[in-house]
């Protein structure tokens, strides 16, 4: 061999080296660990290595239409766009090793939107219009994923979830099942002159638990169920001859076909009912049952709520706890999202408080004064998990200072009895002693106005953190109208008062997210927490102190922190990709927390928000990584509207 071909042999070589190079670093990701060997081979075939110096511009509005596939090898891309309130420009993403852009504009055969900086030394990888078009043919994972975008990251992880679900435990539906899809039985209906003996061997001939009144237009009356019968049975008078009518539940609830099972579940515990009817332009379509949902869930929420509500000892509500742990398993492994979770669990606790309440009255008597049971916090916003402990306190109405304080007197007792009652149902007593146990958290609902107007108006560090819990208010048991009007108040002295704003805005920006501009997740380094981060404080807080703020601000009543969002996002007080990028963060984040509660819970460890995100797969580890910058994004727009 001459020297020619000898140079020429080493060259092929190096060049398949470098092919079989790439390639082995493409598959570390998605979608390219999802195609075909021969279709990657293309890829990286007709690809070209490019090197950026940190502050290169790789590609800007100002080029035109996109002419190139990007996939950063090495280093990484910082997108900076111009600021929608002032000179300059914001970081609104970065983009890592494996990742890739931009997808948009290039199926768009637009410019993209935003400039595409190295944010350091970087090589991508090149390629061109002509082989993606020709790739986005040939390879239906790398089609799928560019059609779905950086974007629904998110949508992949919970697919994946559900397709696990479905392999190991044949789940043929889902709790976001439309009900239309799960009432397609015809529904048993009559008249509302049927007389009730024809109505219940009707009921026992079809073998169902409800039979629906309607009227000669198909539109529901009422419903007669299994419970309606025991009931008349139990009445020795009862004349097996009258008309459903008499002894119908009149104005049943119903829901339209495209609520969802989720919807149907969240009824039936709230309203403590079996069957919803399935209604469309006010004609019955169906009934969905519990036992229709408990096909769903494989665990029965609405037993499980039913027997909280009865229980007849604090003790059994304690054993219960254990079930609701496995409807949560359940759940999660059906890839239900964490809002759906936290909503349930939530429920399932407001259950157990009030079933709590009942108890200690039945146990020490009736105080004889009516009073609602108040929760903040994570409770007060819907949005608790498993772990939990106590943030509750008491109301009630007194004419003056004099009868407050003899009131109080009398709940006192009552309120400390309860507090010790949920600890022992798994809800921890609180280290700071917000409960309702405390003095100074069972009080009249004038106390109360007056105890915000001073958190307002004496802004003090103590004051602002109090804020953070106590405005996030909801009635649990007992009347609601006391909690709704000191609620009215809250938000009269909150929009008239911008230095307080400012300063719940300051307080907001204390908990960063744990994401650095040179480093992949900022994590403790040294002591028992060392290599972690929070989940709950760094990731989760700026959402719920940022969505509180806003809504505070401009009246909105909400205190769930997505609805807040969405509802900020409906006054144009943020902007609606914004609020949407900001909703998928916190679901992620949440999720993952729930995630990782579940498995210290099967491996009997204390629960903690802490997390080593070495321990994330790529897919996960990189949306996470943008699901804290979608906060860091939000407190960024907290500082340059409160100018701090």
């Amino acid at each position: 061999m001459n020297k020619a071909d000898a140079f020429a042999q080493a060259g092929k070589q190096a060049v398949m080296q470098n092919i079989h190079g790439t390639m082995e670093f493409l598959q570390k990701y998605p979608p390219f660990n999802q195609m075909e060997s021969a279709h990657l081979a293309f890829l990286v075939e007709h690809c070209l290595l490019r090197f950026y110096a940190a502050g290169d511009s790789i590609i800007k509005p100002q080029d035109g239409p996109v002419e190139h596939f990007y996939i950063v090898k090495q280093g990484r891309v910082v997108g900076e766009r111009p600021h929608s309130a002032r000179r300059g420009t914001e970081t609104t993403f970065e983009i890592a090793s494996g990742e890739c852009f931009p997808l948009a504009a290039l199926l768009g055969e637009r410019a993209t939107r935003t400039e595409h900086l190295a944010g350091e030394d970087t090589f991508c990888l090149l390629l061109g219009k002509s082989a993606f078009v020709k790739l986005f043919a040939l390879s239906n994972p790398f089609r799928d994923f560019a059609l779905r975008g950086v974007s629904s990251l998110l949508d992949q992880v919970n697919q994946q979830v559900q397709l696990r679900a479905a392999e190991t435990l044949g789940a043929q539906y889902s709790l976001d099942t439309r009900l239309g899809e799960l009432a397609v039985r015809q529904p048993i209906a009559c008249l509302a002159g049927l007389p009730l003996r024809d109505a219940v061997r009707l009921m026992h001939e079809q073998q169902v638990g409800s039979i629906v009144i309607v009227d000669p237009r198909q539109r529901p009356l009422g419903i007669f169920t299994l419970r309606d019968l025991r009931r008349v049975i139990a009445d020795a008078s009862a004349d097996l001859a009258q008309p459903i009518r008499d002894v119908m539940t009149q104005a049943p609830f119903h829901l339209p076909p495209d609520a969802s099972a989720f919807d149907a579940a969240l009824a039936m515990t709230e309203r403590h009912i079996a069957h919803v009817c399935v209604v469309h332009d006010d004609r019955l379509l169906g009934v969905v049952s519990e036992r229709d949902l408990f096909s769903l869930q494989r665990v029965d929420l609405v037993h499980l709520a039913r027997t909280i509500r009865h229980a007849g000892r604090v003790e059994t509500l304690a054993a219960l706890r254990g079930e609701i742990q496995r409807l949560v398993d359940n759940m999660l492994a059906h890839g239900a999202s964490s809002t759906q979770i936290t909503r349930i669990i939530t429920l399932l606790n407001d259950h157990t408080v009030c079933r709590v309440i009942e108890l200690v009255i039945e146990e020490m008597g009736d105080p004889g004064v009516p009073f609602t049971w108040l929760c903040f916090g994570s409770e007060g916003r819907c949005e608790q998990t498993l772990h939990t402990d106590q943030d509750n306190g008491i109301l009630f109405e007194a004419a003056d200072a004099v009868e407050a304080a003899a009131i109080r007197g009398r709940l006192l007792p009552l309120a400390e009895r309860i507090n010790q009652a949920l600890a022992l149902c798994g809800f921890e007593l609180c280290k700071g002693g917000i409960m309702a146990g405390n003095p100074q958290l069972c009080l009249s609902r004038s106390e109360w106005s007056r105890r915000f107007a001073s958190f307002v108006r004496e802004a003090t560090p103590e004051n602002l953190l109090a804020s953070c819990i106590y405005f996030d208010l909801r009635a649990v048991w007992g009347p609601m109208e006391g909690c709704e009007a000191l609620r009215r108040e809250l938000l009269l002295m909150v929009a008239d008062n911008s230095l307080f704003q400012r300063m719940m805005a300051e307080t907001a920006l204390r908990q960063r997210p744990p994401v650095g501009r040179f480093r992949d997740f900022v994590v403790a380094r040294r002591g028992a927490e060392k290599d972690t981060l929070d989940l709950k404080v760094q990731g989760l807080t700026p959402f719920v102190d940022g969505a509180r703020l806003l809504a505070l601000a401009h009246g909105i009543g909400a205190c769930n922190t997505l609805e807040r969002l969405r509802q900020l996002v409906a006054q144009e007080v943020v902007d609606a990709l914004d609020g949407a990028a900001y909703e998928e963060a916190y679901h992620f984040i949440q999720q993952t927390r729930m995630q990782q509660h579940q498995h210290q819970a099967r491996q009997g460890l204390p629960y903690s928000n802490r997390l080593d995100p070495d321990t994330l797969n790529h897919l996960d580890r990189r949306i996470l990584r943008e699901s804290f910058r979608q906060a860091q994004r939000l407190q960024s727009s907290l500082a340059l509207r409160y100018q701090l």
